[in-house]
């Protein structure tokens, strides 16, 4: 919801506030409230002007959400860069071929399973392995 306040944490931070401002300075500190809201909203704006115009026209497409770590790791790591799913793609077509195809020479072949325990069975211990 609202910074991801409930209804009622909501409530009882209206009451708090009507209690410690009074009903007679609630409204004017509410116009305050709105006012800072305002002038930092608008200090953010003129930054990202300014930043955008001193990059120049090199970094038009630059989109500070880009910069933000998750938004990069995002994009990058889980598929929206070209270049890593074009490797992404090769990657996933060699490994079908390679399960399809069978192992080439070069690669071992798989070792012989363990003999299984049967049910209830114990797994053998090594007092000196601990």
């Amino acid at each position: 919801m609202f910074f991801d306040l409930s209804p009622l944490e909501i409530v009882v931070l209206l009451g708090l506030a009507i209690v410690l401002f009074g009903p007679d300075k609630l409204p004017q500190a509410a116009a305050n409230a709105a006012r800072f809201l305002r002038q930092v909203r608008a200090f953010g704006e003129n930054a990202r002007a300014d930043l955008r115009n001193e990059l120049g026209p090199e970094f038009d497409g630059l989109d500070l959400q880009d910069l933000n770590p998750k938004t990069f790791v995002r994009k990058n790591l889980l598929g929206e860069g070209n270049e890593l799913r074009e490797l992404r793609d090769e990657l996933n077509h060699d490994l079908r071929n390679f399960s399809t195809l069978g192992a080439p020479d070069n690669v071992p072949a798989p070792r012989p399973a363990q003999n299984a325990l049967a049910a209830g069975e114990r797994p053998p211990f090594d007092a000196d392995a601990t």
